[in-house]
């Protein structure tokens, strides 16, 4: 694959030379770029009006076989078109070979998209962050190149493949196991504000899943709500396994006096049936080392308490 379908669906970029630098460093590795100038789209925080941004994404429908539509960044702003996407003509862009790739407030898209037509798209890096990340002077921060083959693998062989040390805590009655399912998730905020929605997957989709969360600038208590409000639903104690993977950029005050990430995390662990494991230290989310994940494949996941192995194939 060699043609990448920039696409800004949710908020404009912060700093144009963000978009510029990842272009360039992606058009250095021989990848054609389309659609750049989504990039300098500005319509108050959002990447142009809501009849721009739908336009876009219904132009998905019309990608080649050949090309990955990748989104700039995330923000906020998706979830206010999904009522005029036409998912039926997206989906039979990507039967046909095409693929879609985004994180963050992506995560609305792969729900979506999952909920309405069970295609399967790709949690993964976006522009801004992952190609063109800049440094306090303004300089490219070389790309991760562990994020780099993990993309490569995703978009060139359709394939996951991650074993990583990484102790468990929270494994619960098993501290080894073997298990498979869809693998689903993405940002833990995004995913929280779809449930009850015609968007998000339904029950049969998704029980016996992986479910895989993410988050960033949330304070372990609003952590903790949003999973409490996963499982009180039921959807966590449907799952096969729960993965966790970036918490990360929030702060810590005086008056936790000790909560912290791992209590929030240790409260789930209380009320979550013993029978399903909590994974941590899953390399996806806001930050620069992070694998690509099919959303809607079925993976299937080893673990133990020194750390765990996912893998998939589509």
């Amino acid at each position: 694959m060699k043609s990448i379908h920039l696409i800004a669906p949710s908020g404009a970029c912060l700093d144009s030379r963000s978009p510029a630098n990842g272009i360039d460093w992606l058009k250095r590795q021989g990848f054609s770029i389309s659609n750049e100038a989504c990039a300098q789209r500005i319509h108050q925080r959002f990447a142009g009006t809501d009849i721009e941004r739908l336009s876009e994404l219904n132009q998905l429908s019309q990608l080649s076989p050949d090309s990955l539509a990748m989104a700039t960044r995330g923000g906020y702003g998706l979830q206010r078109l999904l009522p005029g996407i036409k998912w039926d003509a997206i989906t039979k862009a990507i039967q046909n070979g095409a693929q879609v790739c985004g994180h963050s407030d992506f995560t609305v898209f792969h729900l979506a998209l999952l909920a309405k037509t069970g295609a399967i798209s790709l949690a993964g890096p976006m522009l801004n962050f992952d190609f063109g990340c800049l440094d306090e002077q303004g300089g490219l921060i070389e790309p991760s190149p562990f994020m780099w083959q993990h993309f490569q693998n995703a978009i060139e062989d359709r394939k996951l493949d991650i074993a990583t040390q990484h102790p468990q805590n929270f494994l619960g009655e098993s501290l080894q196991g073997l298990t498979s399912g869809i693998l689903w998730g993405g940002n833990l905020t995004v995913l929280a504000g779809l449930v009850g929605t015609p968007y998000f997957p339904s029950d049969k989709q998704i029980s016996g899943g992986i479910l895989f969360l993410e988050d960033v600038n949330e304070h372990p208590y609003r952590i903790e709500r949003m999973l409490m409000q996963l499982l009180d639903s039921g959807i966590l104690s449907s799952q096969a396994a729960i993965m966790l993977g970036g918490f990360s950029a929030y702060r810590l005050y005086e008056n936790d006096r000790g909560y912290n990430l791992n209590a929030a995390i240790e409260m789930i662990r209380q009320r979550l049936p013993k029978a399903i494991p909590m994974i941590t230290g899953l390399p996806f989310g806001h930050q620069a080392d992070k694998i690509t994940l099919p959303v809607g494949a079925r993976a299937q996941l080893s673990y133990q308490s020194s750390g765990f192995a996912l893998t998939a194939s589509w």
